[in-house]
């Protein structure tokens, strides 16, 4: 094999790579059906955004919080947000972590988080 048939070979592999983790996005409304739980992504930059958080996770949802627009804007709410957050799920026995930078995971009642950092 050529070195151009292995670059152009390794090019195509990627872009069916990306297709195929791109198309993992795409789903029915009908495959929620039968789920005892969902995973739920959110923002969590205003006040009503705690509600609906603390909700979902009454539910029972697992709910992924983008939290890097109220990061920026005000540091201080976002303790105040995530304070309330944090309340609610240890109220039902759920838990919380933060996973990166601006994400931060929240489960709900007897679903609990691995937060050793280390890797064994």
């Amino acid at each position: 094999m050529s070195f151009f048939e292995k670059v152009f070979s390794k090019k195509a592999e990627d872009g069916q790579i990306e297709d195929f983790l791109n198309n993992l996005d795409v789903s029915e409304e009908s495959m929620y059906d039968n789920a005892d739980a969902l995973v739920k992504p959110m923002s969590l930059s205003e006040d009503s955004d705690v509600s609906k958080a603390v909700e979902e996770i009454k539910k029972g949802n697992i709910l992924l919080l983008n939290i890097a627009d109220i990061q920026k804007r005000n540091a201080l709410k976002l303790r105040e947000y995530i304070s309330s957050v944090k309340d609610a799920a240890a109220q039902i026995d759920g838990d919380i972590a933060r996973i990166s930078a601006d994400r931060v995971l929240v489960t709900p009642a007897k679903v609990k988080i691995i937060k050793k950092r280390a890797m064994d």
